[in-house]
């Protein structure tokens, strides 16, 4: 009989240890091991067994492609690529409370329509679950409820009735293996765990929904390797402050990454926000200085968001910057980029810089967009109204093209702006500006290639504040800077 030891394992990245201490040696992360039990067994090869002959198939098939159920929640739909997928896994991590079990009780509802759905809950109890499902008015739909925690009892049950087309699973942290000895929520259950649960999925056919917790970081609890054993990944995100919710896609196995679907927290439940630019945009005030409106891309969507910035002077030896929203590495770089090259004086001062709506915002484009909210509040000139601004900055100041200039436009344009500030098109050798952009719309283009050409667009307003620098020191700046 195998002997049994101790080892330790870090629930942050997996790996072993043969005694506890407070630090991971991997990753560095504290208070993160945990005992388990292992059986101490010599490694064994394949042996002289010889293993069943695999057959190889081109990558042309005569099959016909499964067909994906569509929950009719457009926004839902939108971030897992069109529906779900037959036979895939999907894994959904947020912040405790920040509606995952709602979302999940309202798509598996919509989807009982056209196909049978069952909702395995490890974390509440049948009546807590039809709770839910009556605060939402979803009462009558033909939901199948059930609380269990052992994969093997979930799976036997999977594999001997009807083969239904949707299973959830809430969550994946409180499922268990009964051949391991460790706690529910370890590395070793939670890998285990889901590896079960997705082989079944795959034979059956069925589509699976894992819901996982989050660390304190914001990032999926369990190993690393389970973002990899799903098709896709979800991260339900939002400030609890706001009442919009983001669903984002980070991997995609079936569709676009980095796509969102916008959620709007109500007493009925999530409701869908089919144009959540108009939404982000809904309280902005256009004559209010430190203030501009990006255009950006979600994945595939266009979106418009509002960057609030506020200068105020500092009499501290060094200076403060909060950010909410956006890099605050960018937004050294991007302050940085307007001393040296533009003569703006902005490090005596605390910058304050925030994305409107909870919105988080990662792409370079919203460099020249977060320059234009710093030199307007700096100078106490406002942005033009209704005006978008996008662009790339580089360590010289030049204003670098981003990519789907066309949508963004065309987005500014629908929801009413009539100006742009936009990259400028670089001319080839011996050939006219290059077509950066298609765009034949009736937005006013203000094409700029250097950071110097934005500071003229924005003069200075109000006269300069004892110990901080604005507009009148750009003369010089810009001399010395050619």
């Amino acid at each position: 009989m195998a002997r049994k030891s101790t080892t330790y394992v870090c629930q942050n990245c997996g790996a072993s240890h043969s005694k506890w201490s407070g630090k991971c040696d991997s990753c560095n992360a504290w208070n993160s091991l945990v005992e388990e039990q292992v059986s101490e067994s010599a490694p064994k090869g394949l042996g002289k067994t010889r293993g069943s002959r695999i057959e190889f198939v081109g990558l042309k098939g005569t099959g016909v492609q499964p067909q994906r159920s569509i929950s009719g929640i457009n926004e839902f739909d939108r971030v897992t690529g069109g529906g779900l997928v037959p036979g895939s896994a999907t894994l959904v991590g947020g912040d405790p409370g920040i509606g995952k079990s709602t979302l999940l009780m309202q798509v598996t509802a919509a989807l009982s329509r056209t196909i049978p759905c069952a909702y395995i809950s490890g974390e509440e109890s049948i009546d807590q679950l039809r709770m839910r499902a009556d605060r939402l008015g979803l009462a009558d739909t033909s939901v199948d409820l059930a609380t269990a925690t052992s994969v093997r009892d979930i799976v036997a049950t999977l594999d001997d009735i009807k083969t239904p087309g949707l299973v959830i699973i809430d969550s994946i942290q409180c499922m268990y293996v009964d051949s391991l000895d460790s706690a529910p929520g370890t590395v070793s259950q939670v890998r285990s765990s889901a590896q079960e649960l997705i082989r079944i999925a795959k034979r059956r056919g069925f589509a699976l929904i894992l819901v996982g917790h989050v660390t304190k970081e914001g990032t999926i609890a369990g190993p690393r390797v389970l973002e990899h054993m799903v098709d896709t990944v979800l991260y339900f995100e939002g400030d609890h402050s706001h009442q919009f919710r983001i669903m984002r896609a980070v991997k995609n196995r079936f569709g676009a990454s980095d796509e969102i679907g916008v959620f709007e927290m109500t007493e009925a439940g999530l409701a869908e926000v089919p144009n959540p630019s108009a939404l982000f945009l809904s309280e902005r005030d256009i004559e209010a200085t430190g203030a501009g409106v990006f255009a950006g891309m979600e994945g595939t969507r266009p979106m418009l968001v509002e960057i609030q910035c506020l200068i105020a002077p500092s009499s501290q030896a060094t200076p403060r910057r909060a950010v909410v929203g956006w890099d605050s590495g960018r937004l050294a770089m991007v302050m940085a980029v307007l001393e040296a090259r533009c003569g703006l004086a902005l490090g005596g001062a605390e910058v304050y810089l925030n994305v409107a709506g909870g919105l988080k915002i990662s792409e370079p484009a919203a460099d020249l967009a977060v320059a234009a909210a710093l030199v307007s509040s700096l100078g106490g000139t406002p942005v033009p109204p209704e005006t978008v601004v996008f662009g790339e900055i580089g360590l010289s100041g030049e204003v670098r093209a981003v990519s789907q200039m066309d949508a963004r436009l065309k987005e500014a344009e629908k929801l009413g702006f009539t100006q742009a500030i936009i990259p400028a098109r670089k001319k080839k050798a011996g050939q006219s500006a290059s077509k950066k952009t298609s765009y034949t719309g009736n937005l006013k283009i203000i094409e700029i290639g250097h950071l110097n050409d934005l500071v003229f667009l924005l003069p200075e307003k109000t006269p300069a504040k004892p110990g901080t620098s604005n507009h009148s020191h750009f003369s010089q700046g810009a001399a010395r800077n050619g």
